[in-house]
Order: structure tokens, then sequence, then C-alpha cells
């Protein structure tokens, strides 16, 4: 088995720039979906741009689309502030779990 290490070495990219890439990959895959009005992903997209996640950190913009959320979803307000991914599923359940007597 002949190997060239010298191809071998052209070909690596750093980790870090391929899990760079796939964040703005799924950025666009999810503001092209909130703009086709899944109310989740506009609260999605919404996080991602106030934190900065796969796209630059825009909090006008953040707020915009947390806002057209909003307009059917009232519980997506309470979202703005977690982290992206963060459900309102998930929200609503940690206060569930405060409310046991």
């Amino acid at each position: 088995m002949n190997i060239n290490w010298d191809t071998q070495q052209q070909q690596r990219v750093p980790l870090s720039q391929v899990v760079s890439d796939c964040v703005q990959r799924w950025f666009q895959d999810t503001l092209r979906e909130a703009k086709n009005g899944d109310k989740a992903m506009e609260v999605l997209v919404g996080q991602m741009y106030l934190s900065g996640y796969g796209v630059a950190r825009d909090e006008k913009k953040g707020h915009a689309w947390i806002k057209r959320a909003a307009t059917s979803r009232s519980s997506a307000w309470k979202l703005r502030d977690k982290p992206p991914g963060y459900a309102a599923s998930d929200s609503d359940s940690d206060e569930l779990k405060g409310d046991t007597k």
C-alpha cells in the first residue's frame, strides 16, 4: 500500500473550519424555513442572531424574528435569551419543575 502523505496533508481541513461551515449552513437552512413561516424556526433564527451563532450577531434582526414568531406564539419572547436550539417546550417544562409543591 503506497500512500502519498503530502497529498493527504493537503486535503485536511481543520475541525474548527468544518464546524464553522456546518453552523453557517444550519443557519441558512433555518433561515429558509423561517422565511417559509415555520414559527419554531423563526424563534431559532432570532436566537441565532441574538447570540451570533452561525451568523454575525445582530440584536435588531434577532428581536425582529422573535417578534415575528410571537405574533402567534406568545412564549417566543421567553426564549430570546436562551441559546440556539432551546425549544419552547424546554422553557415550559422548566417552569413546571419549579411549580411542584
